[in-house]
């Protein structure tokens, strides 16, 4: 897989996880994340809500999944479908709440499809997403230890 400004790399407990960002497919999400990890927002939060052939939710600085950067961002729902490996904003019942957590999906979850934004997909690493601990909440939870674009478009 080649490495573009869209390359984001996610160092986790479980080992490193790649995730290409699709800025075509929500182009406001990708911009976010991308401020977010330059920001250091992600390093050490956890893995708070892991559901067995599901997904694994990140992205609470809480570590509960009540919380965010606090900037909403508005729903870019797209065509592209929750499948295993895709990596999709959470969100409260308001479409337009997605913040900062995420998920990457486990397994098809296409009852989600058009209901959530969908901004990349594991490219590399997906096996180490499914070593991550499982739980709601996770005991002793796994981690992003760090998280870095592989090209910094913004230096």
């Amino acid at each position: 897989m080649a490495v573009t400004e869209n390359t984001l790399i996610l160092e986790t407990t479980q080992g490193p996880v790649t995730i290409e960002m699709r800025p075509d497919l929500a182009p406001n999400h990708v911009a976010r994340i991308k401020e977010l990890v330059r920001e250091g927002f992600y390093d050490g939060i956890v893995f708070h809500r892991v559901i067995e052939g599901f997904m694994a939710q990140t992205g609470c600085p809480h570590g509960t999944g009540t919380g965010g950067s606090g900037k909403k961002l508005k729903a870019e729902f797209n065509k592209e479908p929750h499948v295993r490996g895709t990596a999709s904003m959470a969100r409260a019942a308001n479409p337009d709440s997605a913040d900062s957590q995420f998920f990457i999906c486990f397994d098809d979850a296409r009852f989600l499809d058009r209901q959530y934004t969908v901004w990349g997909a594991v490219t590399e690493g997906m096996e180490n997403v499914d070593k991550i601990k499982r739980g709601e909440p996770v005991q002793d939870p796994d981690k992003i230890v760090k998280a870095r674009m592989a090209i910094d478009d913004a230096a």
